[in-house]
């Protein structure tokens, strides 16, 4: 897997100052999107274990209220198993830390058992997430007055 970038103090992508992980590759490719370039599964950098071990450590100040993941596309099937590994240990050493993931993908139908992009590990991944902002990006739906998300489709979901 490849990521674009890591925000280490962000604060559009979810509540308070947040971690954020932009990872690469997404097959929606939604007109209008802010990341286009992430759409590219090669883009950016090789995520090692060095890049989660500076995830888990950007992590660790008490100001930071949590971390967001995002894209290109979380849920893309060829990013999955990774992911759910990263977020795993980011909720076993931060269980006071939400964590936020936002996807082109609907949770009750793409995320589900025979859904779009439902692998062995979309519901281990989904059970560390707190909040999901799901669905595509809808240019004619776009709202700059949205708080944490870019068109009234997408819905905020509270997993836990």
């Amino acid at each position: 897997m490849n990521y674009g970038e890591i925000k280490k103090c962000d604060i559009a992508n979810g509540p308070g100052v947040r971690v954020s992980l932009f990872v690469s590759g997404c097959r929606n490719r939604c007109p209008g999107c802010f990341n286009r370039e992430t759409w590219d599964f090669d883009y950016g950098k090789p995520y090692t274990k060095q890049t989660e071990e500076e995830i888990l450590s950007l992590l660790e100040p008490e100001y930071i209220e949590g971390f967001s993941l995002l894209g290109g596309e979380p849920f893309e099937p060829e990013n999955q198993q990774v992911l759910r590994g990263l977020l795993k240990k980011i909720s076993s050493r931060y269980p006071e830390k939400t964590i936020w993931c936002y996807t082109g993908y609907t949770y009750d139908t793409d995320l589900k058992s025979g859904g779009k992009v439902y692998t062995n590990d979309t519901e281990e991944m989904l059970s560390y997430i707190d909040v999901l902002v799901d669905g595509e990006f809808v240019e004619a739906k776009k709202d700059i007055t949205l708080e944490f998300r870019g068109s009234k489709n997408q819905r905020i979901l509270n997993l836990k």
